[in-house]
């Protein structure tokens, strides 16, 4: 019942925000606190108890009302640093600021007008030390990120002169797990997991500005908030970059392996690596180098994630990263004898653009996993979900990224070596089933993507072909299936009313011709198979070399293919 009464509390408090027109005194502590009172303990409270059409009506009408109850959150948060946040209250109270933060950025950033609000200082400040809002709060959450006893166990021996002031602590010591230039592996504590959550959802909403600009302005114009967390301005860049790479790269969602484990425990840990990764792929993805402030005309400082990413060189740093990445990935394509007993996680989407925003920015990893065996354990991850999403048009931006790391690795003879190797089906894939090596497993799944694929996977065709073409010289044994595959392709792609009805159409042709004098020249001795194919559709080539060239045969073609392809919807 009390727990209903201090929930209706802060309602009480939002409906009086929300429905006063006339400004409310910034001093007015006691009317503030209560949005930040331990009144609501968790997120879900926050986001029932604020509607969103409420936080649009107090932007219209109140702005400054809005703009009070940011300022004094964001104070509250930096007044919570101060006092190193050691209490349970202060800690509740900094959590309920990040929460009604988290819930009421989005409605200011829709609006432009609001977007310089972020970057004018706090009312409080002295004129000589004003620090823009948005840089107050990215000190203050990170401050917060390493917190003893409230996001990372204290490392000092209990008493009070073992408290450290958060401003002058060393966060390096309080980096949350081991793995990347961090030996140690500090205890689990849920509750640290899920307040440094929390935190990073504020974050992450914080630099999600950029989706409520234009594609053109967000193009040309950088992230000031990505920026300012990723410059050498943030004293926690490298401590949190680490954190969040060993936290992401550490995780293993079946653990011990006991079945059902998952159904009878929590865990506490899969929501803090996915909004870790979040944060970790949409930094990467602010690139600043050359990049200039529109405002001053100043170069901007380099993304330190960036930065410290492509200084990774150890052995061991990579076999770390290569290793969480692939067991994440392959997490959900494992198969157990007990249905649903193990833990399934979906990250594939992130860590895909994780796995090649690091072989981009990091070539020694990306050679490093060229030489390694795992490099299959990232393929066939890639090709189930190529295969799996080949029909579905909101997973257009899955199927580029992960064609293009394919495209990426094949540039490199390993993969197309490594590709030899058996393949057993133990990935459920609608495909053929055949009997072969990886090779097999690519052809077939590209076979697939091209021929039932939607309309918009076409620009994709010729990047599908280059890797192919990028491998053959190294394939030794295709099987039968494989390479009837190919033929089918050629056929498909040679017919005149196909090549003629675009003028990018022959590449593909070329592509397919380059792929099978490459098998041929290079490793003719193991694959009779594709041989015994080619003969058998030896009219294909006959037809190829005999292609009408004259304008009203070609004219001819178009108008037949014309008349098939509206025979085939009728």
């Amino acid at each position: 019942m009390g727990n209903a009464d201090t929930k209706l509390n802060f309602r009480k408090a939002v409906v009086q925000l929300t429905s006063k027109t006339q400004p409310i005194d910034s001093g007015d502590d006691s009317f503030w606190d209560q949005f930040w009172s331990e009144s609501v303990t968790n997120v879900q409270d926050v986001f029932a108890l604020v509607p969103g059409a409420e936080i649009r009506a107090l932007r219209e009408e109140s702005p400054n009302n809005l703009a009070t109850l940011v300022y004094k959150a964001v104070e509250k948060l930096v007044k919570m640093v101060d006092s190193s946040c050691r209490t349970q209250r202060e800690q509740q109270t900094a959590l309920n600021c990040a929460r009604l933060l988290t819930r009421v950025l989005p409605y200011m950033l829709e609006e432009p007008e609001w977007h310089g609000f972020f970057w004018s200082s706090l009312p409080a400040a002295a004129e000589n030390e004003s620090v823009p809002l948005a840089q107050s709060l990215i000190n203050a959450v990170c401050d917060l990120l390493f917190c003893p006893d409230f996001t990372v166990a204290t490392t000092k021996r209990a008493g009070p002169e073992r408290a450290e002031e958060l401003s002058s602590l060393d966060s390096c010591e309080y980096i949350w797990a081991g793995g990347v230039g961090f030996a140690r592996s500090p205890a689990r504590v849920a509750a640290h997991e899920a307040a440094r959550a929390e935190l990073l959802r504020l974050m992450l909403t914080c630099f999600s500005e950029t989706i409520y600009k234009p594609a053109s302005h967000a193009a040309s114009h950088h992230n000031k908030w990505i920026a300012y967390l990723t410059s050498p301005d943030n004293r926690h860049a490298l401590p949190l970059f680490t954190s969040l790479v060993n936290t992401v790269c550490s995780y293993d969602p079946v653990g011990l392996g006991l079945p059902y484990n998952h159904l009878l425990f929590a865990d506490t840990l899969e929501p803090l690596v996915e909004v870790a990764l979040q944060v970790l792929i949409v930094t990467l993805d602010h690139d600043t180098s050359n990049a200039v402030n529109e405002e001053s005309d100043e170069t901007l400082p380099d993304n330190l994630f960036i930065n410290y990413l492509s200084r990774i060189h150890r052995d061991e740093d990579f076999q770390f990263i290569l290793r969480g990445v692939t067991r994440l990935l392959n997490n959900p394509l494992a198969q157990t004898y007990l249905p649903n007993s193990a833990k399934k996680v979906n990250l594939h989407q992130e860590l895909l653009v994780l796995f090649w925003k690091m072989c981009d920015y990091n070539k020694k990893f990306m050679y490093y996993v060229l030489k390694s065996s795992d490099v299959l354990e990232v393929l066939v991850p890639i090709l189930y979900h190529l295969n799996d999403s080949r029909a579905d048009q909101s997973r257009v931006g899955l199927m580029h990224i992960g064609v293009f790391i394919l495209l990426l690795l094949s540039g490199e003879r390993n993969l197309g070596v490594r590709l030899n190797k058996p393949y057993t089906a133990t990935v459920p894939m609608d495909i053929p089933v055949f009997t072969g090596s990886h090779a097999d497993l690519l052809v077939v799944v590209f076979h697939k993507i091209i021929t039932t694929g939607h309309q918009r996977l076409q620009p994709l065709f010729d990047c599908l072909l280059t890797i192919l073409v990028n491998v053959s010289p190294y394939l030794k044994t295709l099987s039968m299936v494989a390479s009837t595959k190919l033929l089918h392709l050629l056929e498909a792609f040679s017919t005149p009313w196909f090549l003629f009805s675009q003028p990018h159409h022959h590449h593909l042709v070329f592509f397919l011709l380059e792929m099978f004098n490459n098998m041929i020249q290079y490793q003719f001795d193991g694959n009779s198979n594709l041989v015994y194919t080619i003969i058998r559709k030896r009219a294909v080539f006959h037809n190829l070399a005999n292609l009408p060239h004259e304008h009203t045969a070609i004219a001819r073609s178009l108008a037949a293919g014309r008349a098939k392809g509206q025979l085939h919807h009728k």
